[in-house]
């Protein structure tokens, strides 16, 4: 059976991620990363998303991206915004998608798999750099390059089925195929039971969502 890494967050968009991933015919390795993220109930989502949908295996990755700091996400001197605006928001952790993406090739060459699923958006991406086509593309161009795998002629697929969807059509394709969102944590700053604060630019969009895909949200608000 054809093997996939998949990111998951524990939020909305990397749950239907998984959910693609095995309705498309992969045995699913799931990988979550502790990151000094300021709400660590997106890790337990996680958990319990890739177990509800029957991965192989779960693996949490601690990095120290903490001690880094200059996101919002995770230095808590830096307070998460509740309403949108212009440019790159303070919830950019910087070069996120690219540490998480070179760990997930690792773990891909390892069980031998030919995907990489990861729930990156160009419609709803809030303004993050390393969530844009170009970014995958350079990405995928370099995985090609610097791993056994490429060199050997079965460079692994960078697999991005959410890019083009609204946020709307990305819940109405998770319902579909049966996943509960209520599994998930999408809230920047939820509370240490998952409870969502309702106002940051992550409810107010995946409310937004729920909203236009007239599917009821299943999120437990503070």
């Amino acid at each position: 059976m054809k093997k996939a890494v998949v990111l998951l967050s524990g939020g909305l968009d990397s749950a239907t991620c998984l959910a693609m991933a095995r309705d498309r015919g992969y045995q699913c390795y799931t990988i979550a990363f502790d990151y000094g993220q300021r709400t660590r109930s997106e890790l337990d989502a996680a958990k319990r998303v890739s177990a509800a949908l029957g991965a192989v295996s779960h693996r949490v990755i601690e990095l120290g991206m903490g001690n880094i700091g200059g996101s919002a996400l995770t230095d808590h001197s830096i307070e998460v915004p509740e309403e949108g605006g212009d440019g790159i928001p303070v919830t950019y952790v910087p070069a996120r998608n690219t540490v998480f993406l070179s760990l997930a090739l690792g773990l891909a060459e390892v069980v031998d798999a030919e995907a990489i699923y990861i729930g990156v958006n160009a419609v709803d991406y809030s303004g993050y750099p390393d969530c844009r086509p170009a970014f995958i593309e350079a990405f995928q161009a370099m995985a090609g390059l610097a791993t056994k795998a490429g060199v050997e002629g079965r460079p692994v697929t960078i697999e991005t089925p959410l890019m083009h969807l609204s946020k709307a059509q990305i819940i109405q394709a998770g319902t579909a195929l049966g996943l509960d969102y209520g599994l998930t944590v999408s809230c920047y700053q939820a509370d240490e039971n998952g409870n969502a604060c309702g106002k940051c630019d992550s409810c107010r969009l995946r409310k937004q969502g729920f909203d236009e895909a007239l599917v009821k949200d299943p999120t437990n608000y503070q």
